[in-house]
């Protein structure tokens, strides 16, 4: 029997007629319900028994499903109030094993609510992201408090590759930088649009991400968010006129970069040098100011 009473539930597809539910466009939903599927993106997120598992835009809960055969505590944290209803049958029949908030994950507190759940224990994301909100979710659990140890989520194809891109690559980008610089990346599963219900017009991925343990300082990971925003933004200039509001040779310079190189050119490494040399130059700066006060 699958854990908590689970197979007694109906087939995804008969609890969404029954309900009368649909994707909503405009909150960018998209279906998983082939549990075949779900049931391999619950696997890829490895050991889900300890902890908390974190699920954003859970809808009629295809992955749920999946995620709580794994053995999860899972927290689903879903906007549309339209499947709350729907996810409380799922709690129900998960016994404990989950619990649903009506938020909007973009103003959540994860932190706060899984501790409340499993004080000291682990926490992961594992989510089927709804297509208009995935990227800054992704920076607000790389950046913020909470500090899980993977996430497993799907995106957009073009998204995700933006995500893994190397150096020099044609996708690479802000996005890229700034997630390899807090955390390990890697695409482990690609899925048609077929497999989803209504079929988006894209093909998705799915992104593991490993957060590193000595990932940057806040500060480092703002000042980069700032150089990386210049840098790209004016991708096909050299550098000392890309980052010109910043300092630009100047600030390469102090970064040990080459001002004439173009921003593809620069590894995660390069621009985590040249935050950092940002944040000295605003901290002399800073100094200069209080001394010219004083005197």
């Amino acid at each position: 029997m699958t854990p908590g009473g689970l197979d007694a539930l109906p087939p995804l597809r008969e609890s969404l007629a029954e309900h009368g539910l649909w994707a909503n466009k405009g909150l960018g939903q998209h279906f998983l319900l082939d549990l075949n599927i779900t049931r391999k993106i619950a696997r890829l997120a490895g050991d889900l028994s300890r902890g908390v598992t974190i699920e954003v835009g859970p809808g009629p809960g295809g992955l749920t499903r999946a995620l709580l055969e794994a053995g999860a505590q899972v927290l689903a944290i879903e906007k549309d109030a339209r499947f709350l209803p729907l996810l409380a049958q799922l709690a129900e029949a998960a016994k404990g094993r989950l619990t649903v908030i009506h938020d909007d994950a973009l103003q959540s507190d994860e932190t706060a609510l899984s501790r409340a759940l499993a004080p000291g224990e682990p926490v992961r994301v594992v989510a089927n992201l709804p297509y208009n909100v995935g990227t800054p979710l992704l920076i607000k659990w790389l950046s913020g408090p909470l500090r899980p140890e993977s996430l497993t989520l799907m995106f957009q194809k073009e998204v995700a590759q933006r995500i893994v891109a190397d150096t020099g690559a044609e996708a690479y980008g802000r996005l890229a930088v700034i997630c390899q610089a807090l955390a390990q990346a890697e695409i482990v599963m690609d899925l048609p649009a077929r497999a989803f219900t209504p079929p988006p017009k894209v093909a998705s991925a799915v992104v593991r991400l490993t957060p590193k343990a000595d990932r940057p300082s806040e500060a480092t990971v703002k000042a980069l968010e700032a150089v990386t925003r210049e840098a790209f933004g004016q991708r096909r200039k050299m550098l000392k006129s890309s980052l010109k509001a910043l300092g630009g040779a100047t600030l390469c310079e102090a970064a040990g970069i080459d001002a004439e190189l173009r921003a593809e050119a620069i590894d995660v490494a390069g621009f985590i040098q040249l935050a950092q040399a940002a944040l000295d130059q605003a901290a002399r700066s800073a100094a200069a100011a209080g001394v010219a006060k004083m005197s």
